[in-house]
């Protein structure tokens, strides 16, 4: 991944507020070239103690992908106030931008 496309996906990352959520699709459409996978991608090659809100993107169908931090992402989202439905889908009033 070329180094300024990294730093357009990170830049966006920061932006997003707390208390709210964006996808993967939503942050390479704010790029120049950024794929959903990329977008995956950087995020998974980000270093040990960042202070990205790495935990603030979600996927496109508004719930939490499948990973190993997915139980840390989903508590972090609560703690600053996101809700959940029953099926496990992030309110729409929570997406960003």
């Amino acid at each position: 991944m070329k180094a300024a496309l990294r730093e357009q996906i990170l830049t966006v990352l920061a932006a997003i507020p707390p208390g709210r959520v964006t996808t993967y699709g939503r942050i390479a459409a704010m790029t120049e070239g950024g794929t959903p996978r990329l977008v995956a991608r950087a995020l998974r090659e980000l270093p040990d103690n960042h202070g990205l809100p790495w935990y603030r993107v979600i996927t496109a169908s508004r719930r939490v992908a499948e990973h190993p931090g997915a139980i840390e992402q989903r508590e972090r989202l609560v703690a600053e106030g996101v809700l959940f439905d029953a099926r496990g889908r992030v309110a729409p009033e929570a997406l960003w931008p």
